[in-house]
């Protein structure tokens, strides 16, 4: 079931929202209707991630019991090692398969084709996280298993994130009724983020799966340049639109997620970049990767280490595949280059220069990240680089440059900027400011409360275009 869907939002989300606002047990509310969510797309299992959700309730609270360091360090990698296996298993095991058997075809081994149970690299996270967290202390273990189990299957950030940390929401958790006075302010996250989703991801996406999907032979320079724009548009605001229709929809639960993107267009570096973009996941490999492995206290070699450790594992965190591979060392090489002396260099450049030069890395490396292969990937920026073939876009793509189409782009590339905020503060918008009710990690300097004149004609204009398209998932779906 997709947040950008009429089932969802007719059918689903008012009748959920009445039993949650009336029952008098919000926790089992939530849950029920979360199982229901999963169940919906995928069935049996909704059986191994409780499974899971058991392992590690139990787990934690035995670490919080356990007084000797070993044995608390024992469990901990005990449950670590199971959450990973089970992640291993179903996202990795076709891939080493498919290797190994490249590389010893001798070895004769069964084709291994798992269906990949939707959210496991997020839930799998989460699960991590919480269970870390417990052995550092840091909160403590959750008494209740419905408590605990609503957590990982709320089902505004159960597929695709935001990674939301059980610290962030455990007083909400337990809040005897949870506030739901940010009606107003869920509602707007959610309708923002069905917009960059309906209007400008799902109206590109064609222009990136034509060039991507074309032949060697077939692809021209300006058809290439067409399509990681429009690439670039697409998974940024597919995957931003869902952070904030998760957001919104937390809100209207009563549950406060942390932001998950800030205009990462907009960074002069790729360093910035990883600030801004897919906060949450960011945030997470520092905590739990490279700070543990030392971060950069212990020498340069060690920093180097670290920092390729940690890409390494985010580019197979995004997919198992030799592409997503060499695009997470692909962003590794440019932070250690601007740690090592190119971001000093980046400060003194004007912000201009900078500025190309980010979104340019960028957007070579969308294209490791969406080609099919590595080869693809490769031959796709030879095209982009060959001037000398310079020649107007083949005649599919420029059939799809519609109006509709170039209204997209346009709208892609102006509020890919933080030109909302901009226009929300020129048209006098009120703003939020944080409270404990409305933490700071949302929006550290207030949130705009924008206009109906805004936000009405972005729902109607999504809901009419929802009702003659078809299904079309979430990009993240897939990781």
């Amino acid at each position: 079931m997709l947040f950008s869907s009429i089932i969802f939002i007719f059918y689903f989300l008012p009748v959920f929202l009445l039993g949650y606002y009336l029952s008098g047990w919000r926790t089992g509310a939530l849950l029920t209707g979360s199982v229901i969510f999963y169940v919906w797309g995928e069935g049996a299992y909704v059986l191994l991630l409780g499974a899971l959700i058991l392992a590690n309730w139990s787990a934690a609270r035995a670490i919080e019991k356990a007084q000797a360091p070993r044995a608390r360090r024992a469990l901990l990698t005990g449950v670590i090692v199971l959450d990973l296996a089970v992640l291993g298993v179903f996202k990795y095991a076709g891939f080493l398969a498919d290797n190994l058997d490249a590389l010893l075809p001798g070895l004769g081994l069964p084709e291994v084709d798992l269906a990949l149970p939707l959210g496991i690299s997020f839930f799998t996270f989460q699960l991590i996280s919480y269970v870390a967290d417990v052995h550092l202390r840091a909160v403590p273990a959750e008494r209740g298993l419905a408590r605990f189990a609503a957590y990982i299957l709320m089902f505004p950030h159960l597929i695709a994130g935001p990674i939301v940390r059980y610290a962030n929401i455990r007083e909400e958790l337990h809040a005897e009724r949870r506030r739901t006075g940010h009606v107003g302010l869920g509602l707007q996250y959610f309708i923002v983020g069905l917009s960059q989703k309906v209007l400008v991801a799902n109206t590109v996406a064609p222009l990136a799966d034509h060039a991507f999907n074309l032949p060697a032979a077939g692809l021209a320079p300006t058809t290439a340049w067409l399509g990681a724009l429009a690439y670039t548009l697409q998974i940024y605001f597919d995957f931003c639109g869902y952070s904030n229709m998760a957001i919104g929809l937390a809100f209207l639960l009563g549950f406060t997620f942390p932001k998950n993107f800030d205009h990462p267009y907009v960074s002069r570096s790729l360093t910035e970049f990883w600030r801004r973009w897919h906060i949450s996941l960011s945030s997470w490999f520092r905590d739990y990767v490279y700070i543990p492995l030392g971060g950069n206290r212990a020498g340069r070699l060690k920093t180097v280490r670290n920092l390729l450790v940690v890409f390494l594992l985010t580019g197979l965190w995004h997919g198992a595949a030799w592409n997503f591979i060499a695009w997470g060392l692909y962003h590794g090489g440019f932070l250690l280059l601007e740690r090592f002396g190119l971001g000093k260099a980046l400060k003194r450049t004007p912000r201009v220069v900078a500025h190309a030069y980010a979104l340019l890395a960028v957007l070579f490396g969308w294209v490791l990240f969406r080609a099919n292969s590595l080869g693809d990937a490769l031959h796709y920026w030879r095209t982009m680089v060959d001037l000398r073939a310079v020649q107007a876009p083949d005649i599919a793509l420029r059939l799809q440059l519609n109006n509709e189409v170039l209204a997209a782009l346009a709208a892609g590339c102006v509020f890919a900027m933080p030109v909302l905020p901009w226009l929300a503060a020129r048209l006098r918008a009120p703003r939020l400011t944080p409270s404990p009710h409305l933490p700071a990690r949302l929006d550290t300097h207030g949130v705009h409360v924008l206009s109906a004149t805004l936000l009405v004609p972005g729902l109607v204009l999504s809901l009419a275009k929802l009702a003659g398209s078809s299904l079309n998932p979430f990009l993240y779906f897939r990781f």
